[in-house]
Protein backbone atom coordinates (compact mmCIF):
# COMPACT_ATOMS: atom_id res chain seq x y z
CA UNK A 1 0.00 0.00 0.00
CA UNK A 2 1.49 3.40 -1.06
CA UNK A 3 1.70 6.58 1.59
CA UNK A 4 -1.33 7.96 -0.45
CA UNK A 5 -3.50 4.95 -0.30
CA UNK A 6 -2.50 4.50 3.27
CA UNK A 7 -3.66 8.43 4.44
CA UNK A 8 -6.99 7.84 2.63
CA UNK A 9 -7.57 4.41 4.54
CA UNK A 10 -6.44 6.26 7.76
CA UNK A 11 -8.58 8.68 7.44
CA UNK A 12 -11.67 6.88 6.87
CA UNK A 13 -11.04 4.45 9.10
CA UNK A 14 -10.43 7.65 11.87
CA UNK A 15 -13.71 9.01 11.22
CA UNK A 16 -16.17 8.03 14.30
CA UNK A 17 -19.66 7.76 13.11
CA UNK A 18 -22.38 8.61 15.67
CA UNK A 19 -24.89 5.62 16.57
CA UNK A 20 -27.72 6.65 15.07
CA UNK A 21 -25.98 7.21 11.79
CA UNK A 22 -24.62 3.95 12.20
CA UNK A 23 -27.82 1.82 12.65
CA UNK A 24 -29.50 4.33 9.28
CA UNK A 25 -26.55 3.06 7.24
CA UNK A 26 -26.96 -0.58 7.95
CA UNK A 27 -30.43 -0.37 6.88
CA UNK A 28 -29.67 1.90 3.52
CA UNK A 29 -27.47 -0.99 2.78
CA UNK A 30 -29.61 -3.46 3.23
CA UNK A 31 -31.82 -1.62 0.60
CA UNK A 32 -29.11 -0.63 -1.60
CA UNK A 33 -29.46 2.83 -0.91
CA UNK A 34 -25.46 3.47 -1.35
CA UNK A 35 -25.11 5.83 1.61
CA UNK A 36 -22.35 8.30 1.47
CA UNK A 37 -19.29 7.35 3.67
CA UNK A 38 -18.74 8.41 7.15
CA UNK A 39 -15.67 10.80 6.56
CA UNK A 40 -17.62 12.35 3.73
CA UNK A 41 -20.59 12.76 6.14
CA UNK A 42 -18.55 14.02 8.88
CA UNK A 43 -17.63 16.76 5.92
CA UNK A 44 -20.87 17.35 5.48
CA UNK A 45 -21.22 18.01 9.05
CA UNK A 46 -18.59 20.47 9.72
CA UNK A 47 -19.62 22.08 6.31
CA UNK A 48 -23.36 22.43 8.01
CA UNK A 49 -22.18 23.26 11.23
CA UNK A 50 -19.45 26.39 10.11
CA UNK A 51 -22.03 27.91 7.60
CA UNK A 52 -24.92 27.68 11.16
CA UNK A 53 -27.01 26.26 8.30
CA UNK A 54 -30.96 26.39 8.72
CA UNK A 55 -32.31 25.43 5.82
CA UNK A 56 -30.94 22.38 3.95
CA UNK A 57 -32.10 20.43 0.92
CA UNK A 58 -30.95 16.97 0.09
CA UNK A 59 -31.13 15.57 -3.87
CA UNK A 60 -30.75 11.97 -3.15
CA UNK A 61 -31.92 10.63 0.14
CA UNK A 62 -29.67 7.00 0.77
CA UNK A 63 -32.20 6.10 2.93
CA UNK A 64 -31.57 9.05 5.64
CA UNK A 65 -27.62 8.67 6.56
CA UNK A 66 -26.72 12.32 4.56
CA UNK A 67 -29.79 14.04 6.00
CA UNK A 68 -28.98 12.72 9.89
CA UNK A 69 -24.87 13.82 9.17
CA UNK A 70 -26.12 17.43 7.82
CA UNK A 71 -28.36 17.29 11.32
CA UNK A 72 -26.23 16.43 13.60
CA UNK A 73 -23.42 19.46 12.44
CA UNK A 74 -26.59 21.74 12.34
CA UNK A 75 -29.06 20.46 14.66
CA UNK A 76 -30.98 23.82 14.30
CA UNK A 77 -31.87 23.09 10.45
CA UNK A 78 -34.92 21.96 8.70
CA UNK A 79 -34.49 19.76 5.76
CA UNK A 80 -35.92 18.90 2.76
CA UNK A 81 -35.07 15.53 1.26
CA UNK A 82 -35.98 14.95 -2.30
CA UNK A 83 -36.19 11.07 -3.36
CA UNK A 84 -38.27 8.85 -6.56
CA UNK A 85 -37.66 5.89 -4.24
CA UNK A 86 -40.44 5.42 -1.59
CA UNK A 87 -38.87 2.76 -0.26
CA UNK A 88 -35.62 4.64 0.57
CA UNK A 89 -38.01 8.13 1.83
CA UNK A 90 -39.57 5.13 4.49
CA UNK A 91 -36.51 4.45 5.52
CA UNK A 92 -34.91 8.08 6.31
CA UNK A 93 -38.42 8.49 8.29
CA UNK A 94 -37.86 5.58 10.33
CA UNK A 95 -34.17 7.12 10.69
CA UNK A 96 -35.10 10.41 11.89
CA UNK A 97 -37.53 9.30 13.69
CA UNK A 98 -35.43 6.88 16.11
CA UNK A 99 -32.58 9.87 16.26
CA UNK A 100 -35.43 11.52 17.66
CA UNK A 101 -35.68 14.50 15.19
CA UNK A 102 -39.01 16.20 15.35
CA UNK A 103 -40.94 16.07 12.37
CA UNK A 104 -41.09 19.59 11.75
CA UNK A 105 -37.17 19.79 10.69
CA UNK A 106 -37.55 17.14 8.13
CA UNK A 107 -39.91 17.15 5.06
CA UNK A 108 -39.97 14.30 2.54
CA UNK A 109 -41.22 14.83 -1.08
CA UNK A 110 -41.48 11.77 -3.52
CA UNK A 111 -40.26 12.95 -6.75
CA UNK A 112 -38.20 13.25 -9.84
CA UNK A 113 -35.56 15.61 -8.97
CA UNK A 114 -35.56 17.25 -11.78
CA UNK A 115 -39.35 17.97 -12.19
CA UNK A 116 -38.86 19.10 -8.04
CA UNK A 117 -36.12 21.62 -8.10
CA UNK A 118 -38.01 24.02 -10.65
CA UNK A 119 -40.82 24.64 -8.39
CA UNK A 120 -38.90 25.48 -5.31
CA UNK A 121 -37.66 28.93 -4.46
CA UNK A 122 -33.92 30.15 -5.73
CA UNK A 123 -31.31 31.63 -3.11
CA UNK A 124 -33.29 30.23 -0.42
CA UNK A 125 -31.16 27.36 1.47
CA UNK A 126 -27.79 27.83 2.71
CA UNK A 127 -27.12 24.09 1.82
CA UNK A 128 -27.85 21.75 -1.21
CA UNK A 129 -26.58 18.11 -1.57
CA UNK A 130 -26.90 16.46 -4.75
CA UNK A 131 -26.59 12.57 -4.44
CA UNK A 132 -29.24 11.63 -6.57
CA UNK A 133 -28.82 10.22 -10.11
CA UNK A 134 -25.18 10.64 -11.93
CA UNK A 135 -26.89 11.21 -15.18
CA UNK A 136 -28.20 13.92 -14.11
CA UNK A 137 -25.70 15.53 -11.80
CA UNK A 138 -24.52 18.85 -14.02
CA UNK A 139 -28.06 20.25 -14.16
CA UNK A 140 -29.07 19.24 -10.59
CA UNK A 141 -25.61 20.96 -9.62
CA UNK A 142 -27.24 24.23 -11.88
CA UNK A 143 -30.19 24.16 -9.31
CA UNK A 144 -28.42 23.79 -6.42
CA UNK A 145 -26.61 26.87 -7.07
CA UNK A 146 -29.84 28.84 -8.36
CA UNK A 147 -31.18 27.51 -4.74
CA UNK A 148 -28.71 28.36 -2.44
CA UNK A 149 -28.21 31.98 -0.85
CA UNK A 150 -25.46 33.97 -1.75
CA UNK A 151 -22.34 32.60 0.14
CA UNK A 152 -24.70 28.90 0.57
CA UNK A 153 -22.91 25.99 -0.70
CA UNK A 154 -23.89 23.05 -2.95
CA UNK A 155 -22.42 19.73 -1.96
CA UNK A 156 -21.47 16.79 -4.31
CA UNK A 157 -20.55 13.36 -3.12
CA UNK A 158 -19.15 10.59 -5.47
CA UNK A 159 -17.47 14.02 -7.80
CA UNK A 160 -14.59 10.79 -8.21
CA UNK A 161 -16.42 8.17 -9.26
CA UNK A 162 -14.64 5.28 -7.40
CA UNK A 163 -11.11 6.43 -9.54
CA UNK A 164 -12.92 6.94 -13.08
CA UNK A 165 -12.80 10.88 -13.14
CA UNK A 166 -8.91 10.36 -12.68
CA UNK A 167 -8.06 7.76 -15.02
CA UNK A 168 -7.69 9.54 -18.49
CA UNK A 169 -8.39 6.34 -20.31
CA UNK A 170 -12.26 6.63 -19.67
CA UNK A 171 -14.59 8.93 -21.99
CA UNK A 172 -17.98 7.87 -21.36
CA UNK A 173 -20.71 10.46 -20.74
CA UNK A 174 -21.08 10.66 -17.00
CA UNK A 175 -17.37 10.51 -16.18
CA UNK A 176 -16.79 13.34 -18.95
CA UNK A 177 -19.50 15.63 -17.20
CA UNK A 178 -18.21 14.86 -13.85
CA UNK A 179 -14.76 15.77 -14.86
CA UNK A 180 -16.32 19.44 -16.65
CA UNK A 181 -18.18 20.10 -13.65
CA UNK A 182 -15.22 20.15 -11.82
CA UNK A 183 -12.50 21.80 -14.14
CA UNK A 184 -16.35 24.40 -15.01
CA UNK A 185 -16.52 24.94 -11.31
CA UNK A 186 -12.59 25.41 -10.12
CA UNK A 187 -12.39 28.09 -13.13
CA UNK A 188 -15.80 29.65 -12.27
CA UNK A 189 -15.48 33.00 -10.36
CA UNK A 190 -19.21 33.09 -9.42
CA UNK A 191 -17.73 29.99 -6.76
CA UNK A 192 -15.41 29.37 -4.53
CA UNK A 193 -14.70 25.56 -5.04
CA UNK A 194 -13.13 22.92 -3.52
CA UNK A 195 -12.21 19.16 -3.93
CA UNK A 196 -11.81 16.36 -1.32
CA UNK A 197 -10.58 13.30 -1.87
CA UNK A 198 -11.66 11.55 1.48
CA UNK A 199 -13.95 8.59 1.13
CA UNK A 200 -15.58 8.65 -2.66
CA UNK A 201 -14.72 12.58 -2.95
CA UNK A 202 -17.04 15.57 -2.17
CA UNK A 203 -16.91 18.92 -4.54
CA UNK A 204 -17.73 21.81 -2.48
CA UNK A 205 -18.83 24.91 -4.14
CA UNK A 206 -19.60 28.36 -2.24
CA UNK A 207 -21.49 30.82 -4.18
CA UNK A 208 -19.80 34.16 -3.99
CA UNK A 209 -22.03 37.17 -3.09
CA UNK A 210 -22.57 39.23 -6.13
CA UNK A 211 -20.91 42.46 -6.92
Amino acid sequence: MGEQDANYRFADEATIEPEHITRARAHALELGAAPVSAAVGAQCAVLAAASQALNIVEIGTGAGVSGLWLLYGSPRATLTTIDSEPEHLGAARQAFSEAKIPPARARFITGRAAEVLPRMNEASYDIVLVDADPEGVIEYVEHGLRLVRAGGTVLVPRVLRNGAVSDPVRRDAVTAAYRSLISETQASPAVIGALSIVGEGLLQLTTRPAG
